[in-house]
């Protein structure tokens, strides 16, 4: 495991080798360190604006090989956002370094953890909130897939599609709270009496009846949030959830028009 002093060392070392890369025009810091909240348990989060004259494959080649041959980088990981790469590495001491290369024109802040270490930024922008009809979208369509599970007898599939419809609602409450809403980063700081009821949608073991509840939970939850989002929308969606839970409760095998 890292020491908040290693973490702290190769940040350093990799700001110091950033502003020394003619390939490099800015830095910034992003994520926890950015806002005062670094904990034990942070990574390094450092963005890197590239010269307009640089060749950006070069760049990313360079710095993937830097992390790997001088920091002994086990794996990476990409994610894309628009132009912008964010190349996420993980070292033996299980330390995540996460560098993401940005287009000049484009490097700056899309939300409140963003300290710039060098250079020049745009600025600050907002990025949109992912939208309400995609996350209900979502939700009820992982729903049918819940239920067909459950009818099947495939648990393990089950449990991941309720899972699934339950993250679709944490991400729905996280979204009407004000707080970031992708990989739930916001739902501990959701009021507790929006958080506490979605642990029903928690599935507590893989039997059918444990499956059904929690689905049936969860369906009731996305509702609930899809009401207060869109209620039009809620309002088509009421009919198809009820049915939804009420056809993977009854037993396999039983003709439902019986």
């Amino acid at each position: 495991m890292f020491t908040p002093a290693e973490r702290r060392e190769l940040r350093d070392r990799l700001v110091a080798t950033a502003e020394a890369d003619p390939a490099v025009s800015g830095a910034a810091l992003v994520g926890s360190a950015a806002g005062a909240r670094e904990d034990r348990w942070s990574d390094i989060d450092l963005a890197l604006c590239l010269d307009p004259a640089a060749d950006a494959t070069a760049v990313v080649e360079e710095w993937t090989g830097r992390m790997y041959g001088e920091h002994a980088a086990v794996s990476h990981l990409d994610v894309r956002a628009g132009s912008t790469l964010f190349r996420v590495f993980l070292l033996p001491s299980t330390l995540q370094v996460d560098l993401s290369f940005w287009e000049a024109d484009g490097f700056g802040a899309t939300g409140p953890d963003f300290r710039l270490l060098f250079g020049s930024a745009r600025e600050p922008s907002r990025l949109a909130p992912p939208a309400v009809g995609e996350l209900v979208g979502w939700g009820w369509l992982y729903a049918l897939h819940a239920r067909s599970s459950i009818a099947r007898g495939r648990l393990w599939q089950a449990e991941y599609m309720v899972s699934g419809l339950r993250d679709q609602v944490v991400a729905l409450a996280c979204r009407r709270h004000g707080l970031p809403a992708a990989r739930g980063r916001g739902v501990d700081e959701l009021p507790a009496a929006v958080r506490e009821p979605l642990a029903e949608a928690l599935v507590r073991s893989l039997t059918a009846a444990e499956l059904g509840r929690a689905f049936a939970a969860g369906a009731a939850a996305l509702a609930r949030e899809a009401e207060l989002a869109d209620p039009e929308l809620a309002a088509r969606l009421a009919g198809p959830l009820r049915e939804l839970t009420e056809t993977a409760a009854r037993p396999r095998g039983r003709n439902p028009h019986a």
